[in-house]
């Protein structure tokens, strides 16, 4: 629901708003016996109705017609109710949804603003049949009773004649008129007399159907009871009325036609409103230019023309900043600046086969018809850049804005009407990372590259306990003797689809999703139970184990009792664990890293700073951390260079940085040994411990355990 996690109250007070401003802008428009209060707490409900109905998995068109009903019959039978109820939903209710919103909520906003109005529209229509229905049932019963109870029969029609705001005629089989009530003649703008000379073949219009009177004729002629049709009249002034007529036969008792009846309800106002009703439906309220259902038609019977080499282009404009101007100026500025642009943007696009529509907020779409290439949309597109940098005169404020845009221009026989918007609004989004002011072409290649990761980042979860990532182990030797002195467990993820995947193509979304705080515990249990199999096997040669910790997890609160428990329910002594931290994660003034930090060492736990070379490099700071080894970044034994030919500020470096270490007692560890030369120089400077792929590649456990077992045996 709207407001997200966190956010209840302030989203059931938005909403109490919205409904009290729907009521202030719907009073007085119909006959409603309610105070403002009730009529807030009426139309709230409603809201959540529809609310709900609009973040439903499947979208439910007939329950939000049935809104749109449920209005009438609570009275709401005023035009300009459906008129107030559709600016108010259309304008507001987006917003209630906040941001980021799913792509669909737009387009199902608009069909429930349809669907709504129809099922007010089908209401109330259905209200003034039930009406016209009683009239004749009330009219046959008088007729039939005649005879008996003739005088208060006659009383009760006149009545209802006289009172009835449907208009009323009874004409003879001939067609001539004999009688109509007060509210036809006001109808038409004749008197009494001159109705009453008239003759129903006059009342024939120019465009009527053959079917209307086709079904008259069978009527007089006593081949129906009834029928009912929308047609149009002239009044007296010569001006059009559309009325709903039912024409009724009257039979006497031996069931011969008698003479005929006609209601005529005026339905001028309310084909008046569907006229609105389906302009507001193709267009923006705001701007008038065509909305998002206006150019899916638009795109569905592009896509349905048989036209070989048929192309076409889709730009997705987003105004950068609209937000801030909303915020400083006011919706009112907001919205002229949004008229501005979308002049500006008819402007630059006049042919016949461009449209210019508005997809809400500030977000608007060109469609390019009969492109010959990426080119000829993107020239377009520079002009569009440009027209909307210039600064717009507002209400006395001078607006600068820009725009970014994403770019689609595709065979249509390639892509469909779907893939064809998702794509420009991908495309906008990959604009939009890039800065303002720019625009981006779309590119297949990249979007199912960002696809898979999407969906790495989305199973992650789920493959975690489907139990799909596996450890390796990359040992770490002692350059001294080439003995084993620990391992480094690194997570590898056997995807069903992809297959064996390394850290680099997953780690990073695991943090930016958060699922690095389970996947981090999972590699740590496994890991460690690793370690106490390999301890209970091997004893003292045994290695220890060293598992990287990622700042996200540094900042997690439970780290050190996810540790403690793991290190309890292992079995596996604290000083057989070492974390491995990149410099950034603990190179931060915040107190909690380094309290978290604190007690690791305090269970007995080694720390050791990974990739050290490469960023802040501060080894003062170093000296407020309870660090125990270093590992020089690969980059800097890649610098070494040959025997013969060594890199001597490589070698100073690397000299240095071992010297300073081993001066606050610390291991150094060099990464990246790839080479002999690499190998003998870093042994040469002092380094204590060396890990690449010369000495051992990362590989399963019982690689590790074989190793150990020659070992054993020398």
């Amino acid at each position: 629901m709207a407001g997200g996690a966190g956010g209840g109250d302030a989203a059931a007070a938005a909403r109490y708003s919205f409904a009290r401003h729907w009521a202030e802008q719907v009073a007085g428009t119909s006959y409603v016996p309610w105070g403002p209060a009730e009529l807030s707490d009426y139309l709230l409900g409603l809201l959540d109705r529809l609310m709900e109905l609009l973040s439903a998995f499947d979208y439910d068109a007939d329950a939000v017609s049935q809104v749109g009903a449920d209005l009438v019959r609570a009275h709401f039978t005023g035009s300009e109710t459906l008129q107030q109820t559709m600016v108010v939903l259309g304008e507001g209710l987006p917003a209630l949804f906040g941001r980021p919103r799913p792509a669909y909520l737009d387009r199902r906003l608009v069909q429930a603003l349809g669907a709504l109005a129809a099922g007010y529209a089908t209401a109330l229509r259905d209200r003034a049949l039930d009406e016209q229905d009683g009239i004749h049932r009330a009219m046959l019963m008088a007729t039939r009773q005649a005879e008996k109870r003739l005088a208060v029969s006659e009383a009760r029609f006149r009545t209802m004649f006289r009172e009835a705001g449907l208009g009323i005629a009874i004409g003879d089989l001939a067609g001539n008129i004999t009688d109509a009530n007060p509210s036809l003649l006001q109808m038409f703008g004749y008197t009494a007399d001159e109705f009453t000379r008239r003759n129903v073949s006059e009342m024939v219009h120019p465009e009527d159907a053959p079917s209307i009177w086709q079904s008259y004729d069978e009527l007089v002629a006593g081949k129906r009871d009834h029928f009912r049709v929308e047609k149009r009249f002239f009044r007296k002034d010569g001006g059009i009325i559309w009325t709903n007529l039912t024409v009724s036969l009257v039979r006497d008792d031996t069931g011969a036609p008698s003479y005929q009846v006609a209601l005529l309800e005026d339905i001028g106002e309310r084909r008046r409103l569907q006229s609105e009703l389906e302009y507001l439906a193709y267009h923006d309220a705001l701007t008038g230019l065509p909305n998002r259902t206006q150019l899916c038609k638009r795109l569905d019977a592009i896509f349905a023309r048989d036209e070989p080499g048929l192309r076409i282009g889709l730009c997705c404009i987003d105004l950068d900043g609209f937000k801030a101007v909303n915020d400083s100026q006011g919706h009112d500025v907001g919205d002229q600046l949004l008229v501005a642009v979308a002049n500006r943007l008819t402007h630059l696009c006049p042919g016949p086969g461009q449209l210019v529509a508005r997809m809400g907020g500030d977000e608007f779409l060109v469609l390019v018809e009969r492109t010959s290439a990426v080119d000829q949309v993107v020239e377009l597109v520079e002009h569009i850049l440009a027209a909307v940098v210039t600064p717009v005169h507002v209400s006395g404020h001078e607006l600068a804005i820009t725009a970014s845009i994403g770019i689609v221009e595709q065979s249509v026989a390639d892509t469909t009407p779907a893939d064809l918007m998702s794509a420009a609004d991908i495309t906008l989004y990959w604009a939009k990372r890039q800065g303002k002011n720019r625009y981006a072409v779309f590119d297949r290649g990249r979007v199912e590259e960002e696809i898979a990761r999407y969906t790495l980042s989305a199973t992650m979860p789920a493959a975690i306990d489907r139990d799909e990532f596996v450890v390796h182990y990359q040992p770490l030797i002692s350059l001294s003797d080439g003995t084993l002195r620990g391992v480094e467990a690194l997570v590898r993820w056997q995807h069903p689809t992809y297959g064996l995947l390394t850290p680099d193509r997953f780690i990073g979304l695991a943090e930016d999703s958060g699922a690095i705080i389970p996947l981090g515990r999972w590699v740590l249990a496994t890991a460690c139970r690793q370690a106490r199999r390999w301890l209970q096997r091997f004893g003292d040669d045994a290695p220890f184990i060293s598992v990287n910790l990622a700042p996200r997890q540094l900042q997690d609160p439970d780290l050190v009792a996810d540790v403690t428990a793991i290190l309890t329910d292992t079995g596996l002594p604290s000083d057989r664990l070492q974390f491995e931290l990149t410099e950034r994660a603990v190179m931060s003034e915040e107190t909690g890293p380094l309290q978290a930090l604190a007690a690791l060492e305090e269970i007995g736990v080694r720390l050791a700073i990974d990739d050290f070379g490469t960023g802040y490099s501060n080894l003062a700071y170093l000296r407020r951390l309870p660090v125990h080894t270093l590992k020089l970044d690969g980059s800097l034994a890649v610098g070494l260079g040959e025997i013969d030919t060594p890199d001597p500020a490589a070698e100073k470096i690397v000299s240095a940085l071992v010297t300073l270490a081993h001066a606050m007692n610390l291991d150094v560890t060099a990464e990246g040994i790839e080479t002999p030369a690499q190998l003998q120089r870093l042994r040469a400077l002092g380094c204590d411990t060396g890990q690449g792929w010369l000495l051992a590649r990362p590989g399963p456990a019982h690689v590790v355990a074989a190793q150990l077992r020659r070992r054993a045996t020398l």
